[in-house]
């Protein structure tokens, strides 16, 4: 008898600790589980990945994360060549379009785990299918660098290469933590952080991966306290708070158009030129690589290219 109480006692011990590994909230670090690795994601899921052979990552970024973590790629879409340029295996596969993905190219594929953004509709469409086919799908939310590390040491625990986490995360954290110290010792100046596109241009606030970077460098966005400007492009509200300096990302496909329509819509009026952003020479086009994609392992970089522009440091 003492040695079955024994037994169930160990067979207890094993299941506590197998749901408690699974309620590991979204952004701790997976959990070696002896079914596979759990942990919660960022819809709340509680994900188990047993096998990560066959991976399929539905966003160019999610995509570059996972091979900073040292995996392999089975399925793509197709931002991870256009955007992204990765160098991939020839038998890497694309599914489509990321805000676009082809289910049945994804279930064709038979992957262990598919990597799919909470932030996409057309990706919140296929929970369901991809549970109901048996496939193991996990949600992240990826908007600030902090998101990026969270994500980052999740795939690096799944694919047991956490040495990657220091080189492509933590190392890059320290980067960033020496200009953002640096910043803190310059006056801050006020901006305006544009999006421009085909149809028109609108300002973003803090809250936005660029605005964010902005807000750590210790700048005052002028759409943080106008509301507005969020909304739609008030040049009176503009000219009032006149920023010392305005940043534009083009978004799209084509630049060419995005900047055509800025000029005829916005340079054009007679008091943009007026601005001392534009007077000073402070009206500055960002590059869609580190300001409108996700930057992932080369954040700092990003960091490092607005804080030189705004305060002349390396």
């Amino acid at each position: 008898m003492k040695k079955k109480s024994m037994v169930y006692a160990v067979m207890l011990f094993m299941i506590v600790n197998m749901l408690a590994g699974c309620g590991k909230k979204t952004g701790e670090p997976a959990a070696v589980m002896p079914e596979g690795y759990c942990f919660t994601d960022a819809l709340g899921q509680e994900v188990t990945v047993r096998k990560t052979e066959r991976v399929v990552a539905l966003m160019g970024s999610f995509a570059e994360v996972w091979l900073s973590a040292g995996g392999s790629l089975a399925g793509v879409t197709d931002d991870a060549f256009d955007e992204r340029g990765l160098e991939l295996s020839e038998e890497t596969v694309s599914v489509g379009k990321y805000n676009n993905p082809n289910v049945e190219k994804i279930i064709a594929l038979n992957p262990d785990l598919v990597l799919l953004s909470s932030e996409t509709k057309e990706h919140a469409a296929l929970k369901e299918v991809l549970k109901q086919a048996g496939i193991s799908a996990a949600y992240f939310k990826v908007t600030y660098f902090d998101d990026y590390l969270s994500m980052l040491k999740t795939c690096t625990v799944i694919t047991g290469r956490e040495e990657l986490y220091e080189k492509n995360g933590l190392a890059v954290k320290t980067k960033i933590e020496e200009i953002l110290d640096r910043a803190k010792a310059e006056e801050p100046p006020s901006v305006l952080l544009l999006i421009t596109y085909s149809g028109g241009a609108v300002a973003q606030n803090s809250k936005t991966m660029t605005g964010n970077m902005l807000n750590d460098l210790g700048c005052k966005n002028i759409a943080d306290e106008n509301q507005s400007l969020l909304k739609e492009f008030n040049m009176e509200s503009i000219v009032k708070e006149d920023p010392d300096y305005i940043f534009v990302i083009p978004m799209g496909n084509d630049d060419t158009l995005a900047m055509k329509n800025l000029k005829e819509s916005i340079e054009k009026n007679p008091a943009w030129n007026g601005l001392t952003a534009v007077k000073n020479n402070r009206y500055i086009l960002l590059p869609k690589e580190k300001f409108l994609y996700k930057p992932n392992e080369k954040w700092a970089e990003s960091y490092q290219y607005l804080s030189e522009i705004l305060y002349g440091k390396k």
